[in-house]
C-alpha cells in the first residue's frame, strides 16, 4: 500500500515519480506548450462568407403582373424569359418567375373567357346599369319618363331623374339611336342623324298617331364632346311639350306592349297605307302629271292591301260588321284612287282625287276606331284642302334638341 506524498519544504509537493501521476509545472507556473497535434490558440479574425447573387428583376416584373392580372400575356412572356435568365446568370427569384408565369396563365384564361362567353357584354350592360342608377342621360332606355333639372328639353342638362310615366314628367323616351364611336362628329352631324332617325322611329312606339296630343313634338338628346370621351355614344329620343313650360301626362306609348290584339291587328294594317300618304308629291297635278298619278297607283295598292287585311283578321263579336264597313269604302277609295293613276288630264285627276279621298277619317273609320276602344280625335294632316288622314300628323312641329 502506497502512502500519499508528504510536504516538501515550504510546503511544497514533491516531484512526481515516474507514474506520471502531477507533471511538474514549468517556468512562472505554466504547463509546457501544446505539441504538434494539441489543441491550437484561438483565430480572432471571421470565416470567409460567399457574396448572394442578385434577384432576377424580370422575375419580379413577372410575380407583379401575375398578381394584378394585367396583361397576363406579358407576365407570362416575362416569367418564361426570366427563367432563361437565371439559370445562365444563376440569379435568384425562380420561384416568382414560376409563380408569375403562372398567375398570368390563369389570367389569360379568364381573359378568354371573358370575351369568349359574353362577359364583357354583360359587363358593358351592368356598366349602363349603374350610370342608370345614377340617373345620366345617356343611359336613358325606351319607354322611361323623366324629368330635367331645368324644366326644359332644350339646351344643355347634366343629368335626369327618373319618373313614372303615370304622373307629370318632362319627356318619355321613344327611341335610342347607337352612333358609330369613329370618333366625335360634331354637334352638327349628330343633329342631323338625329332628324333623321327620330322622326322615322315615331311610328314605332306610336302606331296610333290619333293619340298623339298636338301639343307633342319630338326632341333628342344628343351627347357632347365631354360625354362622348366617357362612352356616350347615343342620341336619345324623346316626346316632349311643346310648351317649354309644359309638360307630359301619362305614357303616349302605343304598340304591343300596350294594345290589345285586334287593336294592334287594325293599327298595323294601316302602316303601308301611312307611308304612302307621307310621300304625296308636294308639286301640283298641273306642274307635275307624271309624278302625281304614280303615287296615286300606290295609293291604290295600299288601300286594296289595307281592306285585305282587315277581312282577313278575325275580329270579336260586335267588331266584324264595323270592319267590314271600313273595308268595303277602303276598296272603293281604291277604285277612285286607280282612275285618278290613269288620268291624262289635271282636272280628271283632281275629281277622281278627292273622291278618293272621302275616306279619310270618314264615319266607318270612326266607327271601327269606336268599337275598338281607339282614339276618334283625328290628327292634323297636310292636306291640300285641310281635311286629316288616317295617322297622318306627328302631332306637332318644331322639335329641339338637347345636349347631355
Amino acid at each position: 500500500m502506497s502512502t500519499p506524498p508528504q510536504p516538501g519544504p515550504q510546503g511544497q509537493y514533491p516531484q512526481s515519480g515516474p507514474h506520471g501521476q502531477y507533471p511538474p509545472p514549468g517556468p512562472q507556473g505554466r504547463y509546457p506548450a501544446p505539441g504538434p497535434y494539441g489543441p491550437q490558440p484561438f483565430q480572432p479574425w471571421p470565416p470567409h462568407v460567399p457574396a448572394r447573387p442578385p434577384v432576377n428583376g424580370l422575375a419580379i416584373a413577372a410575380l407583379v403582373l401575375g398578381v394584378l392580372c394585367f396583361v397576363p400575356a406579358l407576365g407570362l412572356v416575362l416569367g418564361l424569359v426570366a427563367l432563361g435568365q437565371i439559370r445562365r446568370r444563376g440569379e435568384r427569384g425562380r420561384g416568382m418567375a414560376v409563380a408569375g408565369g403562372a398567375l398570368s396563365t390563369v389570367g389569360v384564361v379568364l381573359w378568354v373567357l371573358f370575351f369568349t362567353t359574353g362577359a364583357a357584354t354583360d359587363f358593358r350592360e351592368g356598366f349602363k346599369d349603374a350610370a342608370r342608377d345614377s340617373s345620366t342621360l345617356f343611359s336613358a332606355e325606351r319607354g322611361e319618363c323623366f324629368d330635367t333639372t331645368t324644366g326644359s328639353l332644350e339646351g344643355l342638362a347634366h343629368d335626369v331623374d327618373e319618373v313614372p310615366c303615370a304622373g307629370r314628367h318632362d319627356g318619355e323616351v321613344f327611341a335610342v339611336v347607337e352612333v358609330p364611336d369613329d370618333g366625335f362628329p360634331g354637334d352638327g352631324r349628330l343633329t342631323a342623324i338625329a332628324d333623321d332617325k327620330c322622326y322615322a322611329l315615331v311610328g314605332d312606339y306610336v302606331l296610333d298617331a290619333w293619340a298623339l296630343p298636338e301639343d307633342v313634338d319630338v326632341y333628342y338628346l344628343t351627347p357632347t364632346r365631354q360625354s362622348w370621351r366617357l362612352g356616350d355614344h347615343e342620341i336619345t329620343c324623346v316626346f316632349g311639350n311643346t310648351d317649354a313650360e309644359g309638360s307630359l301626362t301619362g305614357s303616349l306609348r302605343t304598340d304591343g306592349t300596350t294594345l290589345d290584339p285586334h287593336q294592334l291587328a287594325y293599327l298595323e294594317s294601316v302602316r303601308a297605307l301611312d307611308a304612302v300618304l307621307e310621300k304625296e308629291p308636294e308639286a301640283y297635278p298641273d306642274e307635275d302629271l307624271d309624278a302625281n298619278t304614280g303615287w296615286a297607283q300606290d295609293m291604290e295598292g295600299a288601300l286594296d292591301e289595307q281592306a285585305a287585311a282587315l277581312r282577313a283578321h278575325p275580329w270579336p263579336a260586335g267588331a266584324e260588321e264595323p270592319l267590314e264597313a271600313l273595308a268595303a269604302e277602303l276598296e272603293s277609295s281604291a277604285d277612285d284612287f286607280g282612275r285618278a293613276a290613269g288620268a291624262t288630264d289635271p282636272d280628271v285627276f283632281f275629281r277622281h282625287y278627292e273622291a278618293g279621298y272621302d275616306f279619310v277619317d270618314g264615319g266607318a273609320t270612326l266607327d271601327a276606331r269606336e268599337t275598338l276602344e281607339l282614339s276618334t280625335t283625328p290628327p292634323a294632316y297636310d292636306h291640300d284642302d285641310g281635311d286629316g288622314a288616317e295617322d297622318g300628323g306627328d302631332g306637332g312641329s318644331g322639335g329641339g334638341a338637347l345636349d347631355v
